[in-house]
């Protein structure tokens, strides 16, 4: 028997809280899991039906074991949903402890609390704001002493010969950053790994990704996103920023630093996750922000990506934080250029027949779009069935930087695309190589630069600085590159590279207009259609339409694009989903992570909340027995994180009733303090349990391992009426999958009973049970669960 698990995931390194249902690897296999409907145990408690899952643990034969030293292949199997993911509780939980904090609080202080919100966005927008500043100057300096070297170094060996030095030069140098930045991503934190964008997408629609906001991510983060764009890859800084945004809005919004065991004793009464979540999309909207010069963008990326919740104040401190970030980044990068920032706006016009041209540029977007998705999608399949292993993440790191740079060094070296350095000349790292006197060689603008001012170059230089073949393989190689790229073990983001691609082509599209009709003066503007290039195929890989076209407009500064730009970004849109669903969907699939979306399928209304719940519920009595709670929390083959209170009625006889719902981390916080009937009475107990004592606990309750619980404590009681969600949210068995899919998705709810007529619980339903389901090509598709 030989165990071939291997965490694969997301959370590729156990948590340290040490429960099963974040520390488990992600595997998919193959098996039909259902939820078993018996009741296992009599009287008064009710266990749920044990979970038949995919087994994660395969016997090989004797001639797979001698094979045992050869590259080991992980099953992978996209029909699964992954238990090992736990839902955010966007609810308050209303018990009695929660009321009468609530009541006991005056006017004033509910608006002090609305005053320390604003105070929290704002911090989160500074701090957004210096991180990317940060960011931004650290690459700047960085990549500039590279380039110079390099650019030095190709100078002597042009005029003397050996070129092939310089190559291993620009070839070393890229390898030695981008495996430093692989290696702190593989081997400290690989939740760090790519943008960190469709992590974010799923915590702000409510699922628990472990360590995604924790300090190391965010340290590991940052440095390694450095890393990877000197290091000359195809990336770009854009996602991970906000991603750090995120990071930073959880941990500013706490008060408190868990990793560092801080307590500024702040905050405190942020400490739930209902709270921590609007901070989160602050946050995100303050990386958007900082990242793009786009505070709007921002607001509506929070918005359109994920935010279950949204309301006015909601949208005004979001719109708070991206506006300070942004102030914030150009103030600092204004002291250090030495003057204010007066970036180059576009200022081309463009005519209304015009219009269906940009329309088919959408089109040539969506399809290289689903290409590129499609593509990486199957690169990444590869990467979870092989490149498992943090030396083999490393080392394919390193080997894409070595590729990327030598064929950089190739393209350049047979360019003969000479253009005239005029005084006014914007490259910053011009190469003159073969060119005569007083010229440079125009492929070495795209590639020998860092990715943001090859975007820029392509954007606002002169017509006739690029010729076609330039263009076209730059744009050929470029995606491919790109598309190798992402999904790598290091910090970077997608969002450039699109721009640079699409930028490419684009301009290339204007250049073969103007030389195809006769009055070529009217299509004199090729940067135009690099801007329209650059929305297309990005709007083609990542799928987002409002956020990016504010996004796109408010990064050019040229409104009167506004237009166009929106229906480029519906037809890449369009055309895109015909083939493929967007990369951060796809990745976010890859995953197995129970994603909701802001519907149920279309064709789920024939289904009940009967045929979707999890039953029979694990239920408690309102005054449980110690032991009892000890032995359901303790059940790893279930590992349910809430359970529904019951009562029985008076005679004994009756059947038990819904009276509320408590959670796992409640249960746990009651064992720890021993908060027992007898101990109350006797008056052993120091004092009353407040509210302050799960807010402590949040967000990294201890397993029920580490609760020691004597042989005479299990035999005592535990009251549970103060503590539990005395109103619960509940829905009849015959309720509709898209009205049930509705109140859990708009509410951010984590649990759902389903009563009966009388209000005897009859099952539970949660996040996977809603995300079981989902249009397939075949119609209504319900997937597996997997125990991983």
């Amino acid at each position: 028997m030989a165990n071939i698990t291997k965490k694969v995931s997301w959370s590729s390194r156990a948590d340290e809280s040490g429960g099963t249902g974040e520390g488990t690897p992600l595997l998919n296999g193959s098996g039909q899991p259902r939820l078993s409907r018996q009741l296992s145990g009599g009287g008064s408690v009710f266990q749920i039906g044990r979970l038949s899952t995919v087994d994660l643990e395969e016997e090989m034969s004797s001639e797979e074991d001698s094979l045992r030293g050869r590259l080991k292949e992980i099953p992978h199997n996209e029909k699964l949903l992954s238990l090992k993911f736990e839902s955010l509780d966007y609810d308050n939980i209303e018990n009695q402890l929660f009321l009468e904090e609530e009541r006991r609080m005056s006017y004033m202080g509910f608006r002090c609390l609305e005053i320390s919100r604003w105070v929290v966005c704002g911090l989160i927008g500074f701090l957004t704001g210096l991180i990317a500043c940060f960011i931004d100057i650290a690459v700047e300096e960085i990549a500039g002493i590279k380039y110079r070297v390099v650019k030095e170094n190709i100078e002597k060996f042009t005029e003397v010969g050996g070129l092939s030095i310089s190559l291993i030069l620009w070839v070393v140098l890229n390898s030695v950053f981008v495996m430093v930045g692989a290696i702190i991503v593989a081997c400290i934190e690989p939740i760090a790994a790519g943008s960190g964008i469709p992590q974010i997408k799923c915590y702000l629609n409510g699922v628990k990704i472990p360590r995604v906001v924790r300090l190391k991510t965010l340290v590991v983060k940052v440095f390694g996103v450095i890393c990877s764009v000197v290091g000359g890859l195809a990336v770009g800084k854009e996602g991970p920023m906000i991603h750090s945004g995120a990071v930073v809005a959880a941990g500013v919004s706490q008060g408190r630093s868990t990793s560092l065991k801080k307590d500024l004793k702040m905050f405190e009464y942020f400490r739930r996750d209902t709270e921590k979540r609007d901070f989160v999309s602050a946050g995100a909207a303050a990386g958007v922000s900082a990242a793009f010069g786009a505070p709007v963008g921002g607001v509506l990326f929070s918005l359109e990506e994920g935010a279950s919740f949204w309301n006015q104040m909601l949208t005004w401190r979001i719109f708070f934080a991206s506006m300070i970030s942004t102030f914030t980044l150009n103030f600092f990068l204004s002291i250090y250029h030495k003057k204010p920032g007066d970036d180059v706006r576009n200022t081309v016009d463009y005519n209304l027949y015009e219009i269906p041209l940009f329309i088919i540029m959408g089109a040539i977007g969506g399809l290289l779009g689903a290409l590129f998705n499609k593509l990486n999608y199957w690169l990444t399949i590869f990467r979870i069935r092989y490149v498992h292993r943090p030396c083999l993440q490393v080392i394919e790191a390193v080997l894409v930087a070595a590729v990327t740079a030598t064929v950089s060094f190739t393209m350049i070296y047979f360019s003969n695309d000479c253009q005239p350095l005029g005084p006014d000349h914007t490259e910053e790292y011009p190469l003159q190589l073969f060119c005569a006197d007083g010229e440079y060689n125009s492929m070495a603008t795209t590639f020998f630069n860092t990715p943001e001012r090859s975007v820029r170059s392509l954007f606002h230089n002169q017509p006739g600085t690029y010729n076609p073949l330039t263009l076209g393989l730059f744009t050929l190689t470029y995606f491919f590159l790109a598309c190798w790229t992402y999904g790598l073990a290091v910090s970077a983001g997608v969002f450039i590279p699109s721009l640079l691609i699409g930028a490419a082509w684009g301009r290339l599209f204007g250049i073969l207009l103007a030389s195809i009709t006769s009055t070529g003066s009217i299509w004199a503007g090729p940067g135009k259609y690099a801007l329209i290039g650059a929305a297309a195929q990005l709007g083609g890989i990542v799928r987002m339409t409002l956020s990016l076209t504010v996004i796109m407009v408010e990064a050019t500064g040229n409104v009167t694009f506004g237009l166009p730009i929106m229906l480029v970004l519906m037809t890449a849109k369009i055309v895109g989903d015909y083939f493929v669903e967007g990369l951060y969907d796809i990745h976010i699939k890859l995953q197995s992570v129970p994603f909701l979306h802001w519907d149920a399928p279309a064709t789920s209304h024939w289904l009940t909340a009967r045929e979707v719940m999890s039953s029979p519920v694990t239920c408690l009595n309102r005054i449980e027995k110690v032991g009892t709670i000890v032995d359901v929390l303790s059940n790893t083959s279930t590992n349910h994180n809430g359970f529904a209170v019951v009562t029985q009625g008076a005679g004994g006889d009756e059947p038990a009733k819904l009276c509320g719902l408590i959670l796992r981390s409640q249960l746990i916080v009651l064992l720890k303090h021993k908060v027992f009937v007898e101990l109350a009475r006797s008056r052993l107990t120091l004092r009353k349990l407040q509210l302050k004592d799960f807010r402590d606990a949040y967000p990294r309750f201890p397993p029920i391992q580490s609760i020691h619980v004597s042989q005479d404590e299990r035999e005592c009681m535990m009251d549970l009426n103060e503590f539990m969600n005395a109103t619960p949210y509940t829905v009849p068995q015959d309720t509709s999958l898209p009205r049930v899919f509705k109140l859990f998705r708009a509410l951010g709810l984590r649990h759902l009973v389903v009563v009966d007529d009388e209000n005897r619980v009859v099952g539970l339903v949660t996040r996977k049970d809603l995300a079981r389901y989902h249009l397939g090509k075949h119609g209504l598709e319900e997937l597996q669960l997997a125990q991983t």
